[in-house]
């Protein structure tokens, strides 16, 4: 189920348990995951699409490995703040997956994640070939770590 606030996404998880986030991509996505006290995100791995039945049977047993309860999905809004096909295909994504998972989700504005994410592996001077292989779960990461510095009460 589309939540439409991340408030109101945070009020209906459980006290206590992992959240897990998906960059999607048109070819992989990316997936990181909290701690159970969503202190902490972590980059957990890209998955690498084909069909989304089979997408989505990695998405469920990930789920319930790691016991998920709630889903943030990247949302590629544009610069400007306008909506472009990737945000109908990411939109369409969601639609498809919540009838295949029954949990809380919500869409979080990825603007400028890819970018920061790729400025940081610059820095730390990656090969190309590595950074390829680390982007997408690494910017599910930062969004899902900016979701969880959001909703902390200090």
């Amino acid at each position: 189920m589309l939540i439409d606030s991340a408030a109101d996404f945070a009020r209906q998880l459980p006290a206590q348990g992992r959240v897990m986030s998906l960059d999607v991509g048109d070819t992989t996505i990316g997936l990181a995951m909290s701690d159970l006290l969503r202190s902490i995100a972590s980059p957990l791995l890209t998955i690498e699409r084909s069909k989304f039945t089979k997408d989505v049977a990695t998405l469920k047993e990930l789920i319930g490995k790691y016991q998920i309860c709630g889903l943030l999905i990247g949302y590629p809004v544009n610069m400007d703040g306008s909506h472009g096909p990737r945000t109908q295909s990411t939109r369409t994504f969601v639609s498809n997956l919540g009838k295949q998972v029954n949990l809380p989700m919500v869409l979080w504005d990825e603007r400028m994640t890819t970018m920061a994410v790729e400025r940081a592996m610059l820095e730390a001077d990656l090969s190309r070939q590595r950074r390829a292989q680390l982007v997408d779960k690494l910017a599910a990461s930062y969004m899902l770590q900016g979701f969880l510095d959001s909703i902390k009460t200090t």
